[in-house]
């Protein structure tokens, strides 16, 4: 036996003592999760019932969903509340991240103050939402009246309901986006503000070449995670609007929620449900290999 294969023993023992650690775990994750998803594999193919699977139909329910316009009213929806959620959350985080510098005063407690939107409960922070815009006497609604703009019903209104409901999600999501950008910054080392000063380099191409790239892998995860986060946000959406008016507000995971659970469809529920699913892989991976190409840069 030679000195390597010698060594290569304890290694191979301690990746099996390892594994046997962590498979009472992956098996219960497995025995948890792929019961579910085989049983929501076999409705999404049949017409039946939340309790009976009903007759096979194989991919008339996705045919279906393909061919509704609710479907591509949901999807339209969901697009333009993920991007209004990913994008303008980072963008105000980032701004957020890049004042509060170790040198800003009070640094700590407006850290404290601008997590408070993720911090409570989003039943707390819709209830709030509701009370200042939701009825026609509620507090937004009385100021437009005096200001003179009639009766505005920011949540009567499909438009403005659209715009109110992406607010919401930006109001609520920016503290994560602050989180990861702050922690990516202070992988910017100072001594590359400092030579850019020297070379003449003011704020913008600071930003431009240097924290954007170097904060770029990190940005990109946050995308990730924020598009995930927004594809399958439904309480965001239901305690404001319950999807309406006139199904403006209605996003995918709302509109399988309805579809399974109120219309009582729950393979053309489920057939929802996995095609979101394939969209949200589909962007993962395109998002990946962007990561992937900015670690390699």
């Amino acid at each position: 036996m030679t000195a390597a294969t010698r060594r290569q023993i304890p290694q191979f023992g301690h990746r099996l003592t390892l594994t046997g650690l962590a498979l009472p775990a992956l098996i219960l994750m497995v025995a948890v999760n792929a019961y579910p998803l085989f049983f929501a594999i076999i409705q999404s193919v049949h017409g039946g019932s939340l309790i009976a699977p009903g007759p096979f139909v194989g991919l008339e329910n996705f045919a279906e969903v393909l061919t509704g316009q609710s479907f591509w009213r949901a999807t339209w929806f969901t697009l333009v509340f993920t991007a209004c959620g990913v994008f303008g959350s980072w963008a105000l985080g980032f701004a957020l991240a890049l004042q509060l510098k170790p040198n800003f005063p009070g640094r700590d407690a407006f850290k404290v103050l601008l997590l408070l939107p993720w911090i409570v409960p989003i039943v707390v922070t819709a209830m709030s939402w509701n009370w200042l815009l939701a009825a026609r006497d509620s507090v937004l609604p009385n100021i437009a009246r005096a200001l003179g703009m009639g009766n505005v019903m920011f949540l009567g209104n499909p438009t403005l309901a659209m715009v109110t409901v992406c607010v919401f999600k930006v109001w609520i999501s920016y503290p994560f986006m602050m989180m990861m950008c702050a922690a990516a910054l202070e992988s910017v080392e100072s001594n590359l503000y400092e030579a850019s000063a020297i070379d003449g380099a003011g704020k913008w191409q600071q930003f431009r070449h240097i924290i954007l790239p170097v904060t770029a892998r990190s940005t990109y995860i946050s995308w990730i995670l924020m598009a995930v986060f927004c594809v399958n946000d439904f309480p965001t959406i239901y305690l404001l609007t319950r999807g309406g008016p006139l199904e403006a507000t209605t996003s995918l995971i709302v509109l399988a929620y309805r579809t399974t659970f109120l219309d009582f469809l729950p393979g053309i529920g489920l057939a929802i449900a996995f095609l979101m699913t394939a969209v949200m892989i589909t962007l993962s991976v395109v998002l990946l290999r962007q990561i992937q190409k900015s670690s390699l840069q």
